[in-house]
């Protein structure tokens, strides 16, 4: 496996709209939405000490080690950022946070790549009227470390 490359340039961030991404599969997260939470936040703190290959680069192009906000709401509130996760808590609805944070990042750095995982249409639609790409809710997931 290839580790990730330090670079000079600010990393990626993808930010995950953990609801969407806990909902993509029916696993019985709705018995325990916090639980399932934590699982999803566990898989991203690998996922960002390993590095990951980026959406738009090539299946064997580099790994990168984005930067990675997962946004909670609901019943899932509550938990502790993780070693390469930050989590933050929707006060209310969850897509406007994740629009929000989406638009202080690109505030912030107009050339940093941002990503938002999610398979909520209006959400996709949302982010990429500011200029974030989206990846599934599904690849997340599927993303190995």
């Amino acid at each position: 496996m290839e580790r990730a490359q330090p670079t000079t340039s600010p990393p990626p961030v993808l930010v995950v709209d953990a609801a969407n991404v806990v909902g993509s599969r029916p696993d019985g997260w709705w018995s325990d939405r916090q639980g399932a939470t934590l699982m999803l936040r566990d898989h991203l703190a690998a996922l960002a000490q390993e590095g990951l290959v980026w959406p738009d680069a090539e299946t064997d192009g580099p790994r990168v080690r984005p930067d990675i906000i997962l946004v909670t709401e609901g019943q899932a509130r509550g938990l502790d950022s993780a070693d390469g996760v930050q989590v933050v808590d929707a006060a209310g609805e969850g897509d406007d946070a994740i629009v929000d944070t989406v638009r202080r990042l690109l505030a912030a750095a107009p050339a940093r790549p941002v990503v938002v995982a999610t398979a909520d249409r209006e959400l996709r639609s949302r982010v990429q009227a500011l200029g974030s790409s989206v990846m599934s809710a599904r690849a997340v997931r599927h993303r190995s470390p």
